[in-house]
């Protein structure tokens, strides 16, 4: 499927899911193809251009992502994956101040639950879920089902000045631990 011409790899964690992007490009034929997931998003076949630019989105929000392509002297290229106009670090780095991530297993299946917090929205495995949010004592908790079990996110001040909000996941009652991975 992707041939010899791979040349750049990047994994892309947003709200609905952790996108793969593969990127082929010919540097004798100027030929470049990106996948995203191991589908053709974008297929240029000759160019005499070789370096420069290949814009294509990702995800069910359609985020706009840019493969940078420039030499490095020589025959040598050097690869650079922007995501909504940021390096992909800096994205990645933005993510986590604005989402909160939890990787869990209920009855033989993976789960991965993301908390999107300047909206409120819950994804799990690329699916908006449908919520309720209910102000409490100690901060607000939103609710929801993974199928035959209660989710809640409970949103309570740290306690600190400076703190922020904790967030944190519970299911059947049980903390989950906040994922490391985005």
């Amino acid at each position: 499927m992707l041939g010899g011409d791979l040349v750049a790899a990047w994994d892309v964690a947003l709200s609905d899911g952790v996108y793969r992007v593969e990127f082929a490009h010919g540097t004798t034929t100027g030929k470049r193809i990106v996948y995203v997931n191991g589908q053709e998003a974008v297929r240029k076949d000759w160019l005499f251009k070789l370096v420069g630019k290949e814009t294509f989105s990702v995800g069910s929000s359609n985020t706009r992502a840019t493969i940078i392509i420039e030499a490095v002297g020589g025959f040598a290229y050097q690869y650079t994956l922007e995501v909504d106009g940021k390096s992909l670090q800096t994205f990645i780095d933005n993510r986590a101040k604005t989402s909160k991530t939890w990787l869990l297993r209920v009855e033989d299946r993976d789960y991965r639950v993301v908390l999107e917090k300047d909206t409120m929205d819950v994804w799990c495995n690329g699916q908006k879920m449908d919520t309720t949010g209910e102000f409490v004592d100690d901060g607000t908790e939103t609710l929801f089902l993974l199928g035959e079990h209660e989710c809640c996110i409970k949103a309570t001040s740290g306690g600190k000045k400076k703190g922020g909000i904790v967030h944190f996941l519970l299911l059947d009652g049980e903390k989950i631990p906040v994922s490391t991975q985005q």
